[in-house]
């Protein structure tokens, strides 16, 4: 079961943003009230790597989800899983396409 530290201040994601120039991070946008973004975190809950993950509750904290969307240049979705490398999205998903096997290729050459 992966290990994350909830994003809960945009100063909090300013942080991660900077750290992920030193080592990739994943993230994960989750709406606590979706069945689909329930499934997607179950998978993202599977996801087994010993990297730097975190989730962010897009209800509960929406300028923090904004400010990852503003940031990245990538379009509100959720649930929505990032991989972040310099600062810069690597690879995103939304929905059904979060699940553990993708996340374990996408993390695979890491």
């Amino acid at each position: 079961m992966v290990n994350y530290t909830e994003i809960t201040s945009v100063d909090q994601w300013k942080e991660v943003l900077k750290q992920s120039s030193e080592k990739p991070v994943v993230v994960f946008k989750h709406s606590t009230t979706c069945p689909v973004s329930a499934h997607a975190y179950g998978e993202f809950s599977a996801f087994e790597k010993p990297m730097d993950c975190y989730l962010v509750k897009v209800i509960e904290h929406r300028p923090v989800s904004n400010e990852i969307s503003i940031d990245l240049g990538i379009q509100h979705e959720s649930p929505q899983a990032f991989l972040i490398v310099n600062g810069k999205a690597k690879w995103n998903a939304s929905h059904w396409k979060i699940t553990k096997k993708e996340l374990d290729k996408v993390t695979a050459s890491l």
